[in-house]
């Protein structure tokens, strides 16, 4: 049988390929520590699961209207209000099957064939394939590892061609979690009103900031011609399998999403969304202790990752994931990217990471501490370990 064009543009998550891999070993009876999956390690807040379970003793397991309930839409951007200052209407959300559809059926709903995309590299692994499926063209923004992987409007501004029809920024950042500057923001959302291009604005990770950052979104700008806010309950109340996201934005592409998503997946399941109602009009207070564990886990183990010699790594502002340059340990091991090193690690030493050309890096791999500090207290002692020992595979095989 042979398959369609679109879908051979397109791979494996690679995030999901290493956590297969991972679990596979752990059904085995191995202990391996697993930094791959960006998952918190804490449970859904009580008071979620109990409104999820009042939803079902209710009833409420009917199909909904398929951009979401009304009250989660008001729920959606009264939070947001509140959060940073903006101003939606709740016919101005949609309701999603996670972020990940947010962001899939913009660029379904925008794009044709041979528009252009802006990305900065190290990009979220799906954005680069989801635009790819939509027909676009990719021009990708190389940042500086010397500068905590930044990104600048000047520089955009450089990629910008009549053929641009997105910029896509996401802050605090996936893999390296960089954070975008609210000056800068507001730089990179007035080259989209000037060249008439959506800036796709992902705010998955939004909540967790570091060293007293405030959280911030373009969402106070007002505008809503060239401007699309995707955000998700996932991370910031620990309900990754819940799948529940949400957009903010104009709403004649509110609607051509809307469109996509009444012929893919209908509504965000009903028990989920009474959920999502209780986590963003209920109590706050499991973001900010998830935030204040993020925080101590990350100074653990950047200064852990320092340690090792042939490991460098830049502190990172947000998120809860480090991004180390493996450059030293790839050389010593005769290595062109850390693909192999990231497959070895896992099979010599049971520790798991994300390799960096699933990024746009070579050199990186992608580490993720929501995990517990005695993991990650193991996982560096076996990375030291398996770096010291690194050879490179011909020296192994004589």
């Amino acid at each position: 049988m042979q398959f369609s064009e679109r879908i051979g543009r397109i791979s494996v998550s690679p995030t999901l390929a290493v956590v297969q891999k991972a679990t596979k070993l752990k059904a085995s009876g191995i202990d391996v520590v697993d930094f791959g999956a960006g998952e918190p390690d804490f449970p859904t807040p009580e008071n979620v699961k109990q409104a999820a379970i009042q939803a079902i003793d209710q009833n409420f397991t009917k199909y909904t209207p398929t951009g979401g309930i009304a009250e989660l839409k008001q729920a959606v951007v009264e939070r947001h209000a509140k959060d940073f200052g903006s101003n939606y209407k709740a016919e101005e959300c949609l309701v999603t099957v996670g972020g990940k559809q947010a962001v899939f059926e913009a660029a379904v709903a925008l794009l044709n064939h041979g528009d252009e995309v802006i990305l900065p590299v190290p990009f979220w692994v799906s954005f680069l394939d989801v635009v790819n499926y939509a027909g676009g063209k990719l021009a990708l923004l190389e940042t500086r590892e010397n500068e905590g992987f930044a990104i600048r409007a000047a520089a955009v501004e450089k990629l910008i061609t009549p053929k641009t029809r997105m910029l896509i920024v996401n802050s605090p950042s996936n893999p390296t979690g960089a954070v975008v500057p609210p000056e800068e923001m507001e730089k990179l959302l007035a080259l989209a009103v000037k060249h008439d291009f959506l800036l796709m604005s992902d705010e998955c990770y939004c909540h967790f900031l570091y060293d007293g950052r405030p959280p911030y979104s373009l969402g106070v700008s007002r505008n809503r011609e060239n401007l699309l806010i995707v955000g998700s309950l996932s991370k910031t109340y620990s309900m990754t399998g819940w799948r529940v996201g949400y957009a903010l934005g104009a709403t004649p592409l509110l609607g051509a999403m809307l469109k996509l998503q009444s012929h893919s997946t209908s509504n965000p399941t009903s028990i989920a969304q009474k959920a999502a109602v209780e986590a963003l009009r209920g109590p706050q207070e499991s973001v900010k202790a998830m935030l204040a564990e993020y925080a101590r886990r990350r100074d653990r183990i950047v200064a852990g990752l320092r340690s090792i010699t042939g490991v460098e790594c830049v502190m990172p502002e947000g998120a809860f994931y480090v991004y180390p340059n493996m450059g030293p340990a790839l050389e010593k091991a005769g290595l062109s990217d850390s693909t192999t090193l990231a497959e070895r690690l896992l099979e010599e030493v049971h520790v798991a990471v994300v390799p960096g050309p699933a990024f746009g890096t070579r050199e990186h791999v992608r580490i993720s501490y929501a995990t517990s500090q005695q993991q990650i207290d193991e996982g560096l002692k076996r990375l030291k370990q398996f770096i010291a020992e690194l050879r490179p595979a011909y020296a192994q095989a004589r």
